[in-house]
């Protein structure tokens, strides 16, 4: 009875322990097959970090393509601006005479003042130079006449009739002639020292004509030119406006031209003040010259009037008047 009791308890126990068995088995063969199906669909979560990794290449194939354009060569459509732009520089004449003929009507005006002043400035140079070198060589002669003169008379023999010393010598003769018979021999020498010295200025008033003309042309020719130069400078924008473009081919003549002003400007004003200063100097010494010219015919008047006294002493004394009432 007991045996069978116990017989009966342990077949439900190895049921269940085969049991158990069985569904382990069947766990551990059921995992494999769970785990390769799990790999073999793809996660819900990879979806949205393939695109983050895409760039990367992107941006590879991107810098090997930036690598190659930079150092290729300049294209077609690159090429053909440079080549109108030179084209266009080509066209327009560079040259002075050209700038010229290309220029603005007031640019014009400006350049031809210019030029005109630039020639009156060379003329008044050769003119005035050679004016100045006659009458210092014939002053100069004169000068050494006067040293060897006795008289007035004896200076008159001795000078150049063309210089300005035979003009002082007549005005101190005539005022002798004019003052012929007078006793007051002071009042003869104050005379004609204010005639010659009146010459003395009109001949330096007479010999500085023409060299205001340079002072002028020296102080205004820069400002004139740069009138032309900033009118130049202007209508090249006004040009830049107008084509809305800022191509040297169409600023560059238009400042050529505006420095071309600026430059005769520059021609005329800088011989004109050099050649004021050299007249200056010369015109200075001249007048140095008559003044000595001058000194000397008032000593040779001195010494007539001083013979004439003598003479009058050894032909006798003159009558005594008495003046009654």
């Amino acid at each position: 009875m007991n045996l069978s009791i116990s017989h009966h308890r342990l077949r439900p126990a190895r049921s269940g322990v085969l049991t158990g068995l069985a569904l382990t088995l069947g766990l551990a063969m059921a995992a494999p097959v769970a785990l390769a199906q799990q790999s073999s669909i793809p996660a819900p979560a990879a979806a949205p970090a393939a695109p983050v990794a895409q760039p990367a290449p992107a941006a590879a194939a991107g810098s090997t393509e930036a690598a190659p354009a930079a150092a290729a060569p300049l294209t077609e459509e690159q090429v053909v601006p440079l080549v109108e732009e030179e084209n266009e520089l080509g066209r327009h004449d560079l040259s002075p005479w050209g700038m010229y003929l290309a220029a603005d009507i007031v640019v014009k005006c400006v350049m031809i003042a210019l030029a005109l002043a630039s020639v009156l400035t060379w003329t008044i140079f050769v003119a005035k130079s050679f004016e100045l070198g006659v009458a210092r060589r014939r002053l100069r002669r004169d000068l050494e006449g006067f040293r060897g003169a006795r008289s007035l008379r004896h200076a008159t023999e001795q000078v150049d009739a063309r210089s300005v010393s035979t003009v002082l010598i007549r005005e101190a003769e005539e005022e002798l002639r004019l003052s012929a018979g007078l006793r007051e021999k002071e009042g003869i020498k104050e005379r004609v020292a204010l005639q010659l010295d009146r010459i003395v200025a009109a001949t330096g008033r007479s010999v500085s004509q023409g060299t205001g003309i340079l002072a002028t042309i020296g102080a205004i020719g820069p400002f004139v030119g740069l009138f032309g130069t900033v009118w130049g400078i202007m209508n090249s924008f006004i040009g830049i406006a107008k084509t809305q473009t800022t191509n040297l081919a169409v600023v560059a003549p238009g400042i050529a031209e505006a420095l071309l002003a600026t430059a005769i400007g520059l021609v005329a004003a800088i011989p004109a003040v050099i050649f004021y200063n050299v007249f200056a100097r010369a015109i200075t010494a001249y007048k140095a010259q008559v003044t000595d010219a001058s000194t000397q015919v008032l000593i040779l008047l001195s010494r007539d009037l001083d013979h004439q006294s003598s003479s009058e002493q050894r032909s006798g004394p003159a009558p005594h008047v008495v003046k009654v009432g």
